[in-house]
């Protein structure tokens, strides 16, 4: 049987990302669902603790001044990069741009696509991942099924 996978991402899945993902499912096979937030940014401080707590200077300062690096072309790029790496993998899979708020759009994903799991792929988020309010500690807490949280172009786990 096919699994039903959600994934949830605010960066673009490289080669390795999607090497790691399906090696996760590799006997059963899966099937992906992706959504990309059209807009994932945070507050300036949230984001200058983000990248300090990962000593992350110029990054910091950058986005104390509002310099943050934009991904290219957006969240459709975002999903078009996240799509052809998980195909390249060999991987069924398709996906969205959402407008709704991540753990919400994740809640009808599940629903519509009787989803067996969810995988939600960041960068870190210190903050967030420390006091839980990260969207996959939400999802977890909420959702009913298993989340794994990964982190975009790593081997972290969160």
């Amino acid at each position: 049987m096919t699994a039903s996978i959600v994934l949830l991402t605010e960066r673009a899945l490289g080669e390795d990302d999607a090497a790691k993902l399906l090696a996760l499912h590799s006997v059963d096979g899966a099937r992906y669902h992706v959504l990309v937030p059209a807009d994932p940014h945070q507050s300036v401080l949230v984001d200058v603790l983000n990248h300090l707590s990962l000593f992350e200077l110029r990054e910091a300062l950058d986005a104390a001044r509002g310099r943050e690096e934009p991904s290219p072309g957006g969240a459709s790029a975002i999903l078009a990069a996240s799509l052809k790496a998980l195909r390249a993998a060999g991987a069924e899979a398709e996906g969205e741009v959402i407008d709704t708020e991540p753990v919400a759009a994740l809640r009808l994903a599940v629903s519509e696509h009787a989803a067996d799991e969810i995988v939600v792929v960041t960068r870190p988020h210190a903050v967030e991942d420390t006091f839980h309010t990260d969207w996959a500690s939400r999802a977890r807490e909420t959702l009913g099924v298993p989340v794994l949280h990964m982190y975009a172009g790593s081997n972290w786990l969160g």
